[in-house]
């Protein structure tokens, strides 16, 4: 059993490192160089998870860089030559998420005519950098946050929504850097990659328009739970048209990671990616996974990657990483034989407001749990995962990574 779960984490630090954001600047501005203009300044920016290690190549690979700004989590901040870093708060934004977005619009309106904004984005940026609308408040705002990560949507559906109370959300950023030309470089944390959802698209068109938000919130039952203030400026607010252009690259992205995952599978186990869209609720996403694995003959690694959600009715803490592995272990302690393990992990290191990356179960975590005094079926109705899985000492905690491209799972069945 310890072999397999090193197996299993040696197939996460795969993910971890095909997602690496400092290579993948590098190869992109290697084969797409950016332009030269006579006179012009190169202005660059770095927003997310990934921002400090995405400046940094960017830094060594484009001469002549004139200011240089990141926004990233308190984290993963660190001192860079000739750059200003400040954090924000993720997952949920705060002031310090809205001082981001004021400086970032400082930043991008000191840009002028022939200049080039090299915007490096990855994941965390809806959070991390906020600029509300309309004279919302940082309170409405994080209010809007709290219900929208409650209610279970997807993340598409959530950025539909956030990009209609943020001026720098769903291209907002090129609308405040313009007329300067914009060079994107997109880290991505996504399934199925549309850039519009990654940080909220802050150069490319919204996914939606306000009107349309206004029908997902009501059809959810979550209009109601929102200030005033938010739903006021929905219902005054008109689609963005006229919106400036930007050149747009994709850097990472979390297939890339499960192919790395295959590749590391341990020698002699037939791996397959099982699917790379395992999205939705925890509990319904447990039951894809074993029923994947009720057909595997091992010995056998099965792949997946996406970004499930999680319905929160309780005040413990955990995460969707967390609560899927200890719904899988349930699951499977009536369906599959003895010896198997079990790996749900954020890419970015850090599974909802924990300090864990997700968790690594197997046969023995049930026992261990209420051995160690828990209560599995009331520590879950309280949605706190972390705290069964801290009894059972099956937590995944690896630290901050630097790269941030959703969750990856592996499932060994020997």
């Amino acid at each position: 059993m310890a072999e397999l779960r090193e197996h299993a984490k040696d197939m996460f630090a795969a993910a971890v490192k095909r997602a690496d954001p400092e290579e993948g600047v590098r190869r992109q501005l290697a084969v797409s160089p950016l332009p030269s203009k006579k006179g012009g300044r190169c202005i660059v920016l770095a927003i997310g998870k990934a921002a400090i290690p995405m400046m940094r190549a960017a830094q060594s690979a484009i001469p002549d860089v004139h200011d240089a700004l990141v926004v990233t989590n308190p984290e993963n901040m660190c001192d860079l030559v000739g750059t200003t870093v400040i954090a924000g708060m993720h997952p949920v934004p705060d002031a310090a998420s809205a001082h981001a977005g004021r400086c970032v619009i400082d930043f991008l309106q000191a840009s002028r005519e022939g200049d080039v904004v090299v915007a490096l984005i990855s994941g965390g940026g809806s959070s991390l950098m906020i600029a509300p609308a309309g004279g919302i408040s940082v309170e409405d705002y994080g209010s809007l946050n709290d219900v929208l990560l409650a209610s279970g949507l997807a993340i598409n559906d959530m950025n539909l929504i956030r990009q209609q109370v943020d001026d720098l959300k769903g291209g907002g950023l090129l609308r405040f850097a313009a007329p300067a030309e914009v060079h994107a470089l997109l880290l991505s944390d996504v399934i199925g990659d549309d850039l519009r959802a990654i940080a909220s698209g802050p150069t490319v068109a919204p996914i939606g328009t306000p009107q349309q938000a206004v029908s997902l919130m009501k059809s959810l039952g979550i209009w109601d739970k929102v200030p005033a203030s938010i739903r006021d400026h929905l219902v005054k607010s008109a689609p963005i048209i006229d919106l400036p252009t930007a050149s747009n690259h994709l850097i990472g992205s979390n297939r890339q990671s499960l192919e790395a995952m295959l590749a590391a599978a341990p020698k002699g186990f037939d791996a397959h990616i099982v699917s790379d869209a395992l999205v939705g609720d925890v509990e319904r996403a447990a039951t894809e996974v074993i029923a994947a694995a009720r057909s595997a003959k091992g010995p056998v690694a099965l792949i997946f990657g996406g970004e499930t959600t999680v319905q929160i009715k309780g005040s413990g803490r955990g995460g969707r990483n967390q609560e899927l592995a200890l719904r899988f272990a349930l699951a499977a302690k009536d369906t599959l034989q003895d010896n198997w393990v079990f790996l749900s992990g954020a890419t970015d290191g850090r599974d909802g407001p924990t300090d864990a990356a997700g968790a690594l179960v197997d046969e023995g975590t049930l026992k261990r749990i209420a051995d160690a005094g828990g209560n599995l079926d009331a520590l879950l109705r309280n949605n706190d995962s972390h705290e069964a899985l801290s009894r059972a000492h099956d937590l995944l905690v690896t630290g901050a990574t630097g790269t941030n491209v959703a969750d990856v799972q592996v499932l060994l069945l020997p």
